[in-house]
């Protein structure tokens, strides 16, 4: 299955049934009077998170959902069947958003959390509501309420604790084959993992978290370049970064200069994200005779002028694999008890997660109107960018859309 982590759809929720004017024809009740009930009202749309899927994919292809229209009323003071709801399934970590005002109308991110983006219309009114004793037979019905139409935009952003960065091949999809379940393509070369991937850490006794793997990014990801900003943005909602640095490339690269690259793409693409808590792991270090590793590891971090938690990890063999996982479980503990008891602490948590997303969504955007341009250019002949990396997964062209009509 395809992993896709933006989709637009329109949406429209049921129009309201037509109220009807009707008379009570019965033998032996001469003039009845109004007897016509009124309409009922359209469907409403719903998303709800769904932890059975971890894709938009679905609304890449049938891009607008219909709910149904309202029953119109009978005679006999009998309304209109209203028309069903419709969900609208996401993948946990969705956030919505309104394409027309850019607002953020929800956050989906609880098993079964529902959120409402379309409202049915009410339904119109039969001739029973104008009787009076001045007007005993009227015939004014009213037609139902348009249901509200909306263009959405589904952001799927992974949901979890700890987040690896780190250049291609710097053992990312190792390490976290080493401490979850996960199963990422690992090889030789750059590139293997070319979508994240989600991995529960289980240290026992009930204790575990969630870390994502991000698939590998280079220089100039935060400007487009290779993967650009597809999935940088999955790191958004995490609480910790895992730097993961290749002490000793195989093309013969300074390991400083590669962690200078994702520390500069971070604060180009998000000071904010920038700013979150970082561990520097140096990986492989199997690959360094053991005469030569504390030098060049104590090099690496003095170039960096790194102060921050550092580990040295083997993630083929596993040799100080434990030593991250049980840190990071210590630490996102004493994170989750202190915003459990200190509503301070916890409001400052959330405010620092709301301006990352943002910043997130302004980048995001900024990074699409530069790709929509290109496209242009690229149509008019021009060549206004170096970029030879369009994707033409992001392209917006809705030929071939299919309406599903949901009763």
């Amino acid at each position: 299955m395809r992993f896709i982590d933006e989709a637009v759809v329109t949406v429209k929720a049921g129009d309201g049934g037509n109220g009807i004017a009707s008379f009570r024809r019965e033998k032996y009740v001469p003039r009845g009077g109004p007897d016509g009930g009124d309409g009922g009202s359209g469907g409403d749309v719903y998303v709800i998170a769904d932890d059975n899927t971890n894709t938009l994919v679905d609304y890449r292809y049938t891009r607008r959902y219909d709910a149904m229209r309202g029953e119109n009323g009978h005679s006999k003071n009998c309304s209109g069947k209203a028309s069903d709801d419709i969900y609208l399934s996401v993948p946990i970590g969705t956030t919505v958003v309104d394409t027309e005002t850019d607002e953020v109308l929800g956050d989906l991110i609880e098993i079964d959390q529902t959120l409402l983006i379309a409202k049915g219309g009410d339904g119109g009114l039969g001739n029973t509501h104008f009787k009076s004793s001045t007007n005993q037979a009227p015939r004014k019905a009213t037609s139902g309420f348009e249901g509200e139409i909306k263009i959405l935009k589904f952001e799927l952003k992974v949901v979890a604790d700890v987040g690896l960065v780190g250049l291609p091949n710097a053992g990312k999809s190792t390490f976290i084959r080493q401490v979850s379940a996960a199963k990422p393509k690992v090889a030789d070369y750059p590139f293997t993992t070319l979508v994240p991937n989600l991995g529960v850490v289980d240290i026992g006794r009930h204790r575990s978290f969630v870390m994502a793997d991000i698939p590998g990014l280079i220089e100039g990801a935060s400007e487009g370049a290779g993967l650009g900003i597809r999935f940088l943005k999955h790191v958004a909602r995490t609480r910790r970064l895992l730097h993961l640095v290749d002490v000793k490339p195989v093309d013969g690269s300074d390991p400083v200069e590669n962690a200078r690259v994702i520390l500069n793409e971070l604060e180009r693409f998000s000071p904010e994200l920038a700013n979150l808590p970082q561990i520097l792991v140096l990986n492989k270090i199997d690959q360094v005779a053991d005469e030569d590793l504390n030098a060049l590891c104590t090099h690496i971090v003095a170039e960096l002028g790194w102060t921050g938690i550092v580990f040295r990890t083997a993630t083929l063999t596993g040799e100080g694999v434990d030593a991250v996982k049980y840190h990071l479980m210590n630490e996102i503990e004493l994170e989750r008890e202190r915003e459990l008891e200190d509503p301070i602490f916890a409001e400052a948590q959330q405010e620092r997660f709301e301006r990352l997303e943002a910043e997130v969504r302004l980048n995001t955007e900024a990074q699409r109107e530069a790709y929509r341009a290109a496209r242009k250019a690229q149509r008019e002949g021009l060549d206004l960018t170096d970029d030879a990396s369009l994707d033409d997964d992001r392209d917006d062209d809705e030929d071939g859309v299919e309406v599903v009509y949901v009763p």
